[in-house]
């Protein structure tokens, strides 16, 4: 057999595999290592996982440049990692805000007084394109150095028709650019647009009339038809949108195609997380204050529970989604960044697991499968990436460690030495 790529030696290979499932309880437990292991990578995907000896053993590797044999060196290789909740389409920088968050001002308090998001929203508009995909491309390299090869990106820092389609422009653009793949979320319901601070009614009524059917002929024109999902967000919460608006929302992006998400819980228990779990939608994200019944409703569910620690950390604050809570009682838990200007300006996946691990009481397995495999499922992805397993796109990270462990314990470390993505090398730390 022949193979473009073989990656050896690795001292522990995390494959994360799942058998085509979100990891729930005690497999979330199972990081799928293989000691000595190596991955075969042929047209972009995996060919075979499994250990060094059966790998070399299995593929002739006489004719293979030292280019197309990559020796690990003992140290771990593991799935690249999957980022399902961002924003990072945004122009300016709300650095005074993080002086009042300091003071004492909370996230609400800052939104009511027309910062927030209202006023990344301002700069936004204000942004021309080119300006936007510059910006935009320069995070997502510092995402890629911290090892994720996929993620997701929301609109909503446009907040009416012409805006929010030049950020779904955007987020083409670089999509078609850059290494790390792209799933856009239109997420038009992220705040009420200081022209309709009167009436959010009549805003909702444009967004299901107007913005939606818009965005999903965008969609269907572009490279993401058929080839990534495309969901619809809302961020239900006091100061943005009840349970009512964002089920309207949600139900009309439903009808035209769109799959859902929807910010919910992360300051106020609305009933946003039965809504949307009644919804089926892909994931619900945040849950600082998701009720009991709603947890055991989301176990019960094929829908993702999103966790954001960065955020809270980001706060200051010492209360945090009870991410164990949420594992000991069956549901599925990713963990994300939420990478934008204000409340997370995060791009490190392995910052976020640190946090997880500390506030939220998370393993070191469970957050790597909660970047990885979890992620991808949250974002629609799970039967392509999120996995070491034959079959899959071969996105996977060669990391300057011998114990996968030190991913979550020594946070701040730049541990990434290599990222392949899609069987090609787009990051070398050396």
């Amino acid at each position: 057999m022949k193979a473009d790529l073989i990656v050896y030696n690795a001292g522990q290979l995390v494959t994360c595999a799942s058998g085509g499932q979100p990891k729930r309880g005690s497999a979330m437990l199972d990081v799928g290592m293989i000691a000595d292991g190596a991955v075969a990578i042929s047209d972009g995907n995996l060919a075979a996982v499994g250990s060094s000896a059966d790998i070399l053993g299995l593929f002739d590797t006489r004719k293979m440049s030292d280019g197309q044999m990559i020796d690990a060196g003992g140290a771990v290789v593991c799935p690249g990692f999957v980022d399902p909740h961002t924003h990072i389409v945004f122009a300016g920088n709300r650095l005074d805000e993080f002086e009042l968050k300091i003071k004492g001002s909370d996230y609400l308090e800052i939104l009511a007084n027309g910062g927030g998001i209202i006023s990344t929203v301002q700069r936004t508009r204000e942004a021309p394109f080119e300006a936007l995909v510059k910006q935009s491309l320069a995070r997502l390299d510092k995402m890629l150095a911290c090892g994720t090869t996929t993620c997701e990106i929301k609109t909503g820092y446009g907040l009416n028709t012409a805006d929010e389609l030049k950020m779904l422009d955007v987020i083409a653009e670089i999509g078609r650019i850059h290494a790390i793949d792209v799933v856009p979320t239109f997420l038009a319901a992220h705040a009420v647009p200081p022209e309709f601070k009167d009436d959010s009614d009549v805003y909702i009524q444009l967004i299901c009339s107007e913005m939606l059917p818009r965005a999903w002929r965008w969609y269907s024109e572009s490279q993401f038809h058929n080839k990534s999902p495309f969901f619809c967000d809302v961020f239900c919460e006091n100061a943005a949108f009840s349970v009512e608006q964002s089920r309207t929302v949600l139900e009309t992006a439903r009808s035209l195609g769109f799959m859902l998400k929807a910010h919910v819980d992360e300051f106020t228990n609305l009933g946003g997380s039965r809504m949307a779990i009644d919804m089926n939608a892909a994931s619900i994200d945040h849950l600082d204050t998701i009720s009991d019944d709603e947890i055991a409703l989301l176990a019960k569910s094929d829908t993702i529970g999103i966790v954001t620690p960065t955020v809270n950390f980001n706060f200051g604050s010492c209360e945090f989604a009870d991410a164990r809570k949420l594992i000991d009682a069956g549901c599925a838990v990713a963990v994300s960044t939420d990478y934008n200007p204000g409340s997370a300006p995060c791009p490190s996946q392995p910052m976020a697991m640190a946090i997880a691990c500390r506030y939220q009481k998370l393993l070191p397995p469970e957050a790597f499968n909660a970047a990885t495999i979890n992620a991808a499922f949250g974002i629609g992805l799970g039967s392509r990436t999120g996995s070491l397993e034959t079959g899959k796109q071969a996105d996977l990270l060669i990391l300057n460690i011998s114990d996968y462990r030190e991913i979550p314990f020594e946070f701040g470390a730049a541990s990434v030495k290599k990222v392949i993505k899609a069987g090609t090398v787009a990051y070398d730390a050396s």
